[in-house]
């Protein structure tokens, strides 16, 4: 019998986007130019991205936390006769006492993340979950470590929560690595990538994937109500310390900032996301240049579109915003957009569906003027519309007082916005929840973004008429979260 022998080479090609992400002269941000691809391998095939990593990794940074608690050193132990008597019992002089129980202050790491060295004067960026605690606010200590072991406490620059994008920046005796950066807009499914960080703490790790999909988003299941979601997915492996990190492309250029995983168990199952590094460094630039983000704002309520309403409007395809309400006095209405409008660009940005179009409004800045094109009764329009400021629109609602009987809990009024940015149900009303306290003692119960309709049957759309509904002993709430309703049981106590 002859046998015969196959012997199967495969070479694999890969193009990477490299047109670099544009940015103005003044900026200290390392961006790659260079026009170049990954040439073919029918010479040399790719056997080792050793070469990339080595300029990428020098880049990727550890962040450590660490939280001060106050500990009562009398937990958990029964309660003694006087000490007094004690010791008079044993024959024994009686020690100095203090009136109060002896409190002590306890250091506590919290947290290990990653973050990118974005210039070479010490800029870094990571994740807003990174570097706060659960109560929303900063750690008391956050300590950064380079790859070459060197460790500072960086200065806190600014974070964002609604894209998770924070920056820190640490002061070194000199430049500092800084990593490539190149256009997130361009990449494509099935380009290589690479997660580089901390995982686990174990120390710096490379993995290796594609890019699964781009402009992800979850209606803020991942970053929370009223987030801006665009992720890239990616099988590259991302575990617990890998927030903050970088995804870099085959030449090692960053192009995501490694954010959050889908996974039951906790460790990867190949499903990570990543922040665009244009979104993120938009965000950036905006805290450092002036500490906070500003937001355009058109003011108006959108629906993707589905076959359904393709059909009534009499349109080739789904993609566009359908409005549903234009808030009155908004930009949106002063531009001259009515309910029934489909959004299909503004500027030169095709609009898909309704969380891009909110995506897009709010990386453009208050008071510029943008070309939105509509379809209105079957014909294209072009209606230029001045930004308003999301900010502004949502500084003038009022929080509960201190004096509330919810401990811990902060109210906001559900304002026309926040229904938006929620896909709260049209007609029905409530109070929304901005804030719970991690020592709340309704933590367990009440989470941020979550909507109280009614308290004791009784509907309530304020921090006022909720305190007025309450009643010592137990509670029934009615509330909406996540798309549900159902009834949350809570137990007040007298002080």
């Amino acid at each position: 019998m002859i046998m015969q022998r196959v012997l199967a080479i495969l070479v694999t090609s890969v193009f990477i986007s490299t047109m670099a992400w544009a940015d103005d002269n003044h900026s200290p941000l390392v961006v790659d130019r260079d026009i170049g691809r990954i040439k073919s391998t029918k010479e040399i095939p790719v056997v080792s991205y050793a070469d990339v990593l080595d300029r990428a990794t020098p880049s990727v940074v550890a962040v450590y936390t660490t939280q001060y608690i106050t500990i009562n050193d009398n937990r958990g132990r029964p309660p003694p006769r006087s000490l007094e008597e004690l010791f008079q019992q044993y024959g024994m002089p009686s020690p100095q006492q203090d009136e109060e129980s002896p409190l002590r202050e306890h250091r506590q790491q919290t947290g290990v993340g990653s973050g990118v060295i974005i210039s070479e004067d010490g800029y870094v960026m990571t994740n807003h979950h990174v570097v706060v605690g659960q109560d929303g606010d900063y750690a008391d200590e956050i300590r950064i470590r380079l790859a070459d072991d060197r460790e500072f406490v960086p200065e806190i620059i600014g974070s964002d929560e609604k894209t998770d994008v924070a920056v820190l920046r640490i002061t070194a005796d000199e430049p500092l690595k800084a990593i490539k950066i190149t256009d997130s807009d361009r990449l494509r499914v099935g380009d290589i990538v690479f997660a580089i960080g901390n995982p686990m703490e174990i120390g710096f790790t490379a993995t290796k994937g594609i890019i699964s999909a781009t402009g992800r988003h979850f209606q803020g299941r991942i970053l929370g109500p009223g987030s801006y979601e665009n992720f890239i997915q990616t099988d590259a492996s991302i575990n617990l310390g890998n927030s903050g990190g970088a995804l870099v492309d085959a030449w090692g250029r960053l192009i995501g900032i490694n954010t959050a995983i889908v996974s039951r168990s906790g460790g990867s199952i190949g499903i990570g996301f990543a922040i665009p590094v244009n979104m993120a460094l938009s965000v950036a630039r905006s805290l450092i240049e002036s500490g906070e983000v500003p937001r355009g704002l058109l003011g108006l309520f959108p629906e993707t579109l589905n076959q359904s309403f393709a059909s009534a409007f009499n349109l080739e395809s789904t993609k566009g915003a359908l409005v549903h309400q234009v808030q009155e006095g908004s930009p949106a209405e002063r531009g001259g957009i009515r309910h029934g409008d489909i959004i299909i660009r503004i500027d030169d940005i095709k609009i898909e569906s309704a969380p891009q179009l909110r995506l897009v409004i709010s990386q453009m800045m208050p008071g510029r003027e943008v070309q939105v094109v509509i379809i209105r009764a079957g014909e294209e329009l072009v209606l230029p519309v001045v930004l308003g400021s999301l900010s502004e629109k949502l500084s003038g609602f009022r929080e509960n007082s201190e004096s509330s009987n919810l401990k811990g809990v902060t109210f906001i009024i559900l304002s026309d916005e926040y229904r938006d940015e929620l896909s709260f149900p049209e007609g029905l009303e409530g109070v929304l929840i901005d804030k719970v306290e991690v020592n709340s003692p309704f933590a367990d119960n009440l989470v941020r973004g979550m909507v109280l309709i009614e308290v004791n049957g009784a509907s309530v759309n304020d921090a006022e008429s909720v305190e007025a509904n309450l009643k010592q002993g137990v509670n029934s709430l009615y509330v909406w979260y996540n798309g549900n309703k159902r009834f949350v049981i809570i137990r007040l106590k007298n002080d």
